[in-house]
C-alpha cells in the first residue's frame, strides 16, 4: 500500500513537471517570438539611466484652489508659474508641461524613482503658497481660512503613447 501511494505521487510529480515544463516552453516560445535578439529593451521615447537602473516615469499632476476660488488672474499666474518651476527644479522634477488656471494647476513631470510623489506634491504646494502669501498678502483676504490650496489632488502615470495627448490637453486647458 505504501508503494501504491509513493507510485501515485510520484506519477502525480512528474505530471505536474511536464505540465510545468511544457507551460515554461510556450510561453518562453510566444516571448521570442519575432523579437530582435539583439534588443533587449524597446523603448521609442527617452529614458533615463541611473545606477543599475532605467526609467521614464511622468505624472500628470492637478491640484485646486481651496473652494475653486479664482486666485490666479492677470500677472499672478506666471509669477506662480515661476516660482512652481523653481521649486520642482529644486526637487530634481523636470517639467514637460505646466498651465496655471485661475482655479487650478496642471502639470506633466519627469521624476526620479527614488522621488516620493506625495511628499514632493506636498512640497510644490506649501512652499508655494507661503511665497505667495508673503508677497502678496491680499490673496489670503480673498480665501475663508486662509487656505491656498485644496487638501486633495490627482495624479496619473502617463506612458509614451499618451504623453502628447497630455500635454495638447494641457496646453488646451485655457482655449475651454
Amino acid at each position: 500500500m505504501i508503494t501504491a501511494r509513493k507510485t501515485k505521487l510520484e506519477i502525480k510529480r512528474k505530471v505536474h513537471e511536464r505540465k510545468t515544463f511544457v507551460l515554461y516552453f510556450l510561453v518562453y516560445i510566444w516571448y521570442n517570438k519575432d523579437m530582435n535578439k539583439n534588443k533587449i529593451f524597446q523603448c521609442d521615447n527617452e529614458v533615463t539611466h541611473g545606477r543599475g537602473y532605467v526609467y521614464s516615469l511622468k505624472y500628470h499632476i492637478v491640484w485646486c484652489t481651496k473652494y475653486r476660488k479664482q486666485i490666479f488672474v492677470n500677472d499672478l499666474e506666471s509669477v506662480a508659474a515661476g516660482y512652481i518651476k523653481e521649486t520642482a527644479e529644486s526637487l530634481d522634477m523636470e517639467l514637460v508641461a505646466m498651465e496655471i488656471m485661475p482655479d487650478h494647476v496642471h502639470l506633466l513631470v519627469s521624476c526620479k524613482p527614488q522621488l516620493r510623489l506625495s511628499d514632493a506634491i506636498k512640497v510644490l504646494k506649501g512652499n508655494t503658497a507661503r511665497w505667495l502669501f508673503l508677497n502678496y498678502p491680499e490673496i489670503k483676504s480673498k480665501l475663508w481660512g486662509g487656505h491656498l490650496w485644496n487638501p486633495s489632488y490627482f495624479v496619473a502615470t502617463v506612458s509614451e503613447r499618451t504623453e502628447e495627448q497630455i500635454k495638447t490637453y494641457i496646453s488646451n486647458q485655457k482655449s475651454k
